[in-house]
């Protein structure tokens, strides 16, 4: 190592010890730093709890200007920027949901160029007002972070179409730059499959980026998961296992708000202190739950999907799935909550027995969630032959959804990140009615569950040796 690359060590691992008090960097994340340090486009796929928030959060501070970072759920954005101004780090979030002054003083925190860290959703960064300020030729931006990538993919073309414009950001936004100057994209996430890799890479327009991929296998998570053949055999499942591990914190996923409602209630009859978490709940309602659950004033929460990215705490001992989800990559996103501190615990996934008979809730939630996309498609098909050929993104979210398709499909490209031109109208068949295929395969599989994981996500599972999930075990 030379003398400048040692001097520039030293400061990366001053900064980590003086800022989050860690004397030594996890493997990858100093080559990560280094990368994003050196402006290049990088992918970074690191499992659940790997410290991706760092790789983006330290060099973000040893940057002149702004870094911002798209991230995909307010309750997300507001832990990592409490987090940043605990630690004295000039941070600040936009969304939906602040008051009008509190939205008026962060954005003339911006112009004024006085933060290093703006947490922002799609939607917002590309809101008028806040993208004439970004466009000012005296706000620096360094870098464009995508904080939780998967969420490009999965929710892109369907109800969060805005994802699918942030490609034309950067373009945009250099020219309105002083010439010269560079902006860095980054993308973070803890799944993605080769072909979430890939569409990632194209939407984004990473140009020769760095990618760094690290295998999603934890040896102390164990995988296991059981049949139940009546929906009231399902709650005593959850009861026989909480009443197993008494005081121990974990998390139980649910599709629905109603889902997680009624449980709630259910295991508080039981006399089992919980709470449900959704998306519907107010900001405060949301920050009290998982204040509580932090602390251990809850053991364990009934939420839906919204739960849990960004939010941080080791000792989770298991996750439970009372309702399979319907993505792969949700799935071992979730489980990733489990076993942050390396020690053992458990995801478990329960499961109506294959014919449906005496609980068919799992085969309707699926069926009904294909219906959905597939009248959402057709939807769209019939809009996109009634939209200009060329213009301004409509206002009205179904519009933007066939915008947004047509670019997923290839027949569309934004000019700049609110005007479009039109190739061809015409809606292929949707690949993605048949995603709900692979978590299927994954709970019916008869052979090593971790195996599988490996191989859908593309690492070579050839010389690998489980020994903890209920196949091998």
């Amino acid at each position: 190592m030379n003398q400048s690359n040692a001097i520039a060590t030293k400061k990366l691992r001053d900064t980590l010890q003086k800022i989050w008090g860690y004397s030594e960097f996890r493997k990858p994340q100093e080559e990560i730093i280094c990368s994003l340090l050196s402006q290049r486009d990088t992918l970074i796929i690191m499992p659940t709890g790997g410290g991706k928030s760092i790789c983006f959060q330290l060099p973000a501070l040893l940057q002149p200007g702004l870094t911002l970072v798209v991230s995909p759920l307010v309750a997300l954005m507001e832990n990592q920027v409490k987090e940043l101004r605990d630690r004295r780090i000039s941070a600040a979030l936009l969304h939906s949901e602040l008051l009008t002054y509190q939205r008026k003083q962060i954005l003339q925190q911006l112009e004024r160029q006085q933060l290093k860290l703006l947490y922002l959703s799609p939607e917002t960064l590309l809101s008028a007002p806040v993208w004439e300020r970004l466009c000012q030729p005296q706000v620096k931006i360094n870098s464009l972070i995508l904080d939780e990538a998967h969420c490009l993919v999965q929710w892109g073309d369907t109800f969060r179409p805005a994802y699918r414009r942030l490609g034309a950001v950067r373009p945009a936004l250099l020219q309105s730059k002083p010439k010269g100057t560079k902006i860095a994209i980054a993308a973070f996430t803890a799944t993605a499959d080769p072909t979430a890799q890939t569409t990632i890479q194209q939407v984004l327009q990473l140009q020769q980026p760095q990618v760094f991929r690290q295998n999603p296998y934890r040896s102390n998570l164990y995988l296991k998961v059981q049949t139940v053949w009546t929906p009231r055999g399902r709650r005593q499942q959850v009861l026989k296992f909480i009443q197993a591990k008494p005081k121990q914190a974990g998390l139980i996923y649910v599709r629905t708000r109603r889902d997680s409602e009624s449980l709630t209630q259910w295991l508080n009859q039981q006399g089992y202190t919980t709470a449900a978490y959704h998306a519907g709940l107010s900001p405060e309602e949301r920050r009290g739950i998982e204040n509580h659950w932090l602390s251990g004033k809850i053991p364990f929460v009934i939420c839906t999907s919204a739960f849990g990215m960004g939010i941080n705490k080791p000792d989770v001992r298991w996750v439970i799935h009372f309702h399979a989800p319907l993505l792969l990559s949700e799935y071992v996103q979730e489980i990733g909550r489990a076993g942050r501190d390396g020690k053992p615990s458990i995801a478990l996934t329960l499961v109506s027995e294959p014919t449906g008979w005496l609980d068919p809730e799992d085969k309707q939630r699926q069926e009904f969630f294909t219906a959905s996309l597939r009248s959402q498609y057709i939807k769209a098909q019939q809009l996109a032959k009634k939209l200009p050929k060329k213009g301004e993104v409509p206002r009205d979210t179904d519009s933007a959804i066939a915008l947004a398709l047509l670019h997923s499909n290839g027949q569309l490209e934004w000019q700049d990140p609110f005007h479009y031109i039109i190739h061809q109208t015409h809606l292929q068949s949707p690949g993605k009615l048949n995603f709900g295929h692979q978590i299927n395969e994954y709970l019916n599989n008869r052979g090593c569950r971790w195996q599988f994981l490996l191989s859908a996500f593309g690492f070579d599972k050839a010389a690998f040796k489980c020994g903890h999930c209920d196949r091998c075990n």
